[in-house]
């Protein structure tokens, strides 16, 4: 189904950023929140400290 793909896993790489995500794999098991969890609001640090 998606000939050429390999996973690997970011944490394992040195610069995690140069790879961005091409795909989300196993979405049929997902928490429905899940799908839109990248709106949500956004803190660089605990908020409030």
């Amino acid at each position: 189904m998606l000939p050429g793909i390999v996973d690997v896993q970011t944490a394992t790489l040195d610069d995690p950023a140069a790879f961005p995500p091409q795909a989300n794999i196993q979405a049929a098991e997902r928490i429905s929140w899940m799908k839109e969890a990248h709106t949500l609001p956004e803190f660089e640090r605990f908020p409030g400290g």
